[in-house]
């Protein structure tokens, strides 16, 4: 028998709130002046009392409905009991046996990844260690920050399902608009408990904190899978403990021990009264909520036609879809000139080419801000208009693409100052094509000898003197007509 992986992950995720989770203080990511952002409630200074930001409260149900979880009409918090430096309070407000929200699940491909719980906390403060020097430097700034966690049922088995879950629930979050879940600024962050065992029986469980790229959870899953499997098949024993990732050698390495679990000694959080949640109040915050990613796949393939490859890119591209869509609308009256709509469905796939393709490759690797970019709906329908009737060549559109990206001139006005139109006179066209012939009498010749790419070739001549305006389909048809 092999050895079989059992994985569950535990992801937190800082929200997109205001304020902070129990004061009034600036919840702010890019704060870089430290201990700014702090009062006396986030501080835990005496006879200081915490109050419930409700906007927090809200993100976790739009979350759990999103996943499918029971939401619990009875929630409270409770206190963790523990000591860390930048833990302000000596515990941290959390939730134990009650949180917001139960058991749920997330489809990933054809698999049911079961979720336990989703539930709320505050965030700690953050450590600066600088280099050389034998103490740190605590900033508080991310102390009280609502952070959400998510805790898996034990059901994944490989690096590549680790880490397509967490990708899905990135996508899941960012279209509810409860975070930015920016891993690189700590914003979520995705923790693995993992054990392998030749029977039913779970073999000894081992933690992987902090892992912050998608990539990292894939390879330290896979990691530790190839060194349990290891150290069982020589005879060794896999010990409880605590591992972190090491980037640059690419290994998970012990950090500590953990023969048994924190008793943290939780218990009812005397300041904030338990929460009674009833049924309007959650129909209330599900009818705010927008598409998610899997009901815009499903809709992107049947009105729009598109490949899966296309699909997945806007999906995950969430304010080009939105884009995309804008244009799309700019144009359907005329591409609905068929009662199956199969132009509409051509002219689409023509939209969504040149922005996968054409745009991405313009914006550099710079994310999509519609508010940045200089060309309107209007115009890029108008732009896809000309190419979809042939008023423009293939070569030409990208020039006119490029001269729109830095300008945002109408596509229209761009071409008729270029003289870049598509050529009409068949008559002209034929006279350029015999000058061309006439000029390459060798090319014509191994033409004629079966050689094809020579025809490429005089192609090529054709549309350097027509300046890409004549249209490459008739080229071809002239030069095979005329030699």
């Amino acid at each position: 028998m092999t050895y079989k992986p059992t994985i569950g992950l535990e992801i937190h995720t800082e929200l997109k709130t205001n304020s902070k989770m129990f004061c009034s203080c600036k919840n702010d990511p890019d704060e870089k002046r430290p201990n700014f952002n702090i009062c006396h409630v986030c501080m835990a200074h005496p006879g200081a009392l915490p109050v419930a930001n409700e906007e927090a409260i809200k993100m976790v149900i739009k979350t759990g409905l999103a996943l499918n979880c029971a939401i619990a009409k009875d929630s409270k918090f409770d206190r963790k009991n523990y000591f860390y430096p930048d833990l302000p309070k000596g515990y941290q407000i959390s939730q134990y046996d009650q949180p917001l929200c139960g058991k749920g699940f997330l489809q990933i491909d054809d698999k049911i990844i079961g979720i336990t719980r989703i539930h709320l906390e505050e965030d700690t403060g953050s450590l600066a260690h600088p280099e050389g020097e034998s103490y740190s430097l605590v900033n508080y700034n991310r102390a009280g920050v609502p952070l959400m966690e998510l805790v898996t049922d034990p059901d994944i088995t490989s690096g590549k399902e680790a880490r397509k879950f967490a990708e899905e629930l990135q996508l899941i979050l960012r279209y509810l608009n409860v975070s930015d879940t920016n891993m690189e600024k700590g914003q979520m962050r995705v923790e693995v408990n993992i054990s392998v065992s030749k029977t039913e029986k779970f073999g000894t469980k081992v933690e992987i904190k902090n892992l912050n790229s998608f990539r990292v959870v894939e390879k330290a899953v896979d990691f530790e899978i190839a060194r349990q499997t290891e150290l069982l098949e020589s005879g060794g024993k896999v010990v409880q403990e605590t591992r972190g990732w090491h980037d640059k050698k690419e290994i998970t390495f012990s950090q500590r021990e953990k023969e048994e679990a924190h008793d943290y000694r939780y218990f009812p959080e005397p300041d904030l009264k338990p929460m009674y949640l009833k049924e309007d109040y959650i129909i209330k915050i599900k009818s705010t909520m927008q598409e998610l990613p899997e009901q815009k796949r499903e809709r992107f393939k049947k009105e729009f036609g598109l490949d899966q490859d296309s699909i997945e890119f806007f999906v995950a591209n969430k304010d080009l879809s939105e884009y995309y869509e804008k244009v799309v609308s700019e144009f359907e009256e005329w591409t609905r000139e068929d009662e199956k709509g199969e132009s509409h469905i051509k002219v689409s796939k023509l939209l969504a080419n040149y922005l996968i393709s054409d745009v991405k490759g313009l914006l550099l690797g710079r994310e999509f801000v519609e508010t940045d970019f200089k060309i309107t709906p209007e115009n890029f329908a108008e732009f896809i208009k000309m190419i979809y009737k042939e008023e423009i060549s293939s070569k030409v559109a990208k020039m006119v693409l490029l001269e729109m990206f830095n300008t945002g001139n109408d596509p229209s006005d761009i071409v008729k100052e270029n003289s870049w139109g598509q050529m009409k006179d068949d008559g002209e066209l034929e006279k350029i094509i015999k000058e061309v012939i006439e000029k390459n009498p060798k090319v014509v010749a191994d033409f004629k000898a079966g050689k094809q790419n020579a025809l490429q070739f005089l192609a090529g001549q054709v549309m350097a003197v027509t300046r890409g305006t004549a249209n490459p389909e008739k080229v071809h048809e002239l030069l095979k007509k005329l030699v």
